[in-house]
Order: C-alpha cells, then structure tokens, then sequence
C-alpha cells in the first residue's frame, strides 16, 4: 500500500495548516477577544477552509488505497461521494477564496499597510506566520491542482454557491460592525457608505471571477497533459 508523492505532500500541507492554526489561535491580540473573535476575520475562514479542504484530500487517498481492489460497491460509492466533496471545496472555496485572500491582502499591504495590517500587529504575529496565512495558501491551491485533476460542478450552481458565501461573509462583517461598532478592516473605517458598498460588490464579484479563472486553469492543466498523453501514444511514422 504504497503512498505516491502528491499523497505525501497533501499529509504535509495539511500538517502545515494545522500548525499554522494552532499557532494563530495561541495569538493573544485584543481583536481575537472582542464580538466574533477570530471569525470574524477572512483570512481565519480562509485557514479553516483550506485545512478542511487538504484533511478532505487526505481522507480521500486514504479511503482510495484501503478500498483499492476490494470491489466492494457501496465503498466505491461512499469514495465517489468524497472525491465530488473534495472537488466541490476546492472549486467553490479553497481556490476562489484562497486566491482572494493573498491577491486583496498584498496588493492593500503595498498600497498602505496600516490600512489592512497595522505594523502593531508585527508584535504579536512573526513574519513566518504572516506568510503562512497570506502567501503560501495560494502555491499549496495550484500545487494540489496541478497534482489532482479535480472535476468542477456546473457553472450555474458553482457561482450560485460563491455568491452565497461572498454575500454571507459581507453581512457578517455588517453585524459585527452593528453589535461593536467597529469596522474589521481598519480600512472601512477611512471610506463612506458609498464607496463600502463599492468595495463589497466588486469584491464579490472578483470572487465570482476566481471562480472562473479555477474553472478554466484547471481545464487548461488537464486538457494539455492529455493531449501530452495522447501525442505520445500516437504511433510514429516511420
């Protein structure tokens, strides 16, 4: 029972997103003990999907080699039904929303840090950390999908299911600011009415743009390896 490479790397992924959330979690900040807590925060949700997206990974190679060769058909069944999971999560959540999480924070960070990741915060979270939230998620998402191929669901019902999370997401900060009175982002507190109303809806509709964007590199992945595949077991001419 053999472990091939993208298998150990998954168990390694997912490790390192444990040790990431331990370690987030241990942070002692102020932010962490007000309404919400760490949920509140994008990049937290984001750190439990992509942990609950490469523990799914895991799971999946796992049931995969113990019901290699059994022909048990209610096992293959309950596989087929975790691999649809796994290829769900990683269209819906893990890219769109990993991809989103490092692009908005970096390019926020570039323009002005104190707007989205205040330098009192270099105190309390090491530059390693910081990284691990808002670096790494995005070559771990493209590794996996370069390593797996992963069928998308329909169009229709994959951007229904990002809208749904977008607007969920936006709402929650809503209610957080309603109860505390106090933006997530520093930077919301610096924009009128108007302009969060702008960011919001173009934010949401860069993540249904992610969506897409997943949609068609995972295509191009996989479309090009099997037209590599079928080029080389075209028999050659003499």
């Amino acid at each position: 029972m053999a472990l091939v490479p993208c298998q150990v790397l998954r168990v390694a992924i997912l490790l390192s997103y444990c040790s990431i959330l331990c370690n987030y979690k241990a942070i002692e900040m102020p932010s962490h003990q007000t309404y919400g807590g760490s949920w509140k925060f994008l990049t937290f949700i984001n750190l439990v999907i992509q942990a609950v997206f490469f523990g799914i990974c895991v799971l999946t190679d796992l049931s995969s080699l113990l019901t290699r060769g059994s022909g048990n058909q209610e096992q293959e069944r309950q596989l087929k039904k975790l691999i649809s999971l796994r290829d769900w999560m990683l269209a819906v959540l893990a890219f769109p929303i990993g991809f989103f999480v490092v692009a908005v924070f970096w390019i926020i960070y570039a323009y002005d840090r104190e707007m989205i990741y205040p330098k009192l915060l270099d105190n309390f979270i090491p530059g390693w950390l910081n990284h691990g939230m808002h670096t790494m998620v995005l070559p771990f998402i493209l590794i996996e999908m370069r390593t797996s191929h992963h069928a998308y669901p329909s169009r229709s019902s994959g951007l229904a299911a990002v809208c749904i999370f977008s607007v969920g997401y936006i709402l929650w900060v809503y209610w957080v600011h309603h109860v505390t009175g106090m933006w997530v982002y520093p930077f919301l507190e610096h924009i009128g009415p108007g302009a969060r109303i702008i960011f919001f809806g173009s934010a949401a509709i860069i993540t249904n743009f992610l969506y897409l964007l997943g949609e068609a590199l995972n295509s191009y992945m996989w479309d090009t390896q099997r037209s590599m595949e079928e080029e080389k077991e075209k028999p050659k001419l003499e």
